[in-house]
């Protein structure tokens, strides 16, 4: 079920931002605008294996799929500011990619359930 390797790949991210942000001095608003919008995926894709309905259910994965968007633009902030360096910025934005795809693909699937 692509949902499960969703929350897997979202709770993954989550912990490698919060490691991330433990071992690096960058602007302490940057981190917690990081941690924030990482954990933010999680919550909402947990959310929605819960969802009330197929449209709570949608609300919680286009919610997800923002707050991954959001996540990948303070990487670049931070690659770009030499606070993380290529392997990192790669590995991780990666890791974004492939959830924000799988969330597109899910919410492409439930608007045609709609």
């Amino acid at each position: 079920m692509p949902q499960n390797y969703l929350l897997i790949y979202a709770e993954q991210l989550a912990t490698d931002i919060e490691l991330l942000c433990q071992n690096i001095k960058a602007p302490s608003n940057t981190l917690f605008q990081i941690r924030k919008s990482s954990s933010s995926v999680y919550a909402n894709i947990r959310e929605a294996n819960y969802g009330q309905s197929r449209a709570d259910m949608l609300s919680k994965f286009e919610i997800a799929l923002k707050e991954c968007s959001e996540t990948e633009g303070w990487l670049q902030l931070l690659f770009n500011t030499k606070f993380i360096d290529e392997d990192i910025y790669k590995k991780t934005r990666n890791l974004c990619g492939r959830i924000r795809r799988m969330l597109i693909a899910s919410c492409k699937t439930l608007k045609n359930k709609l």
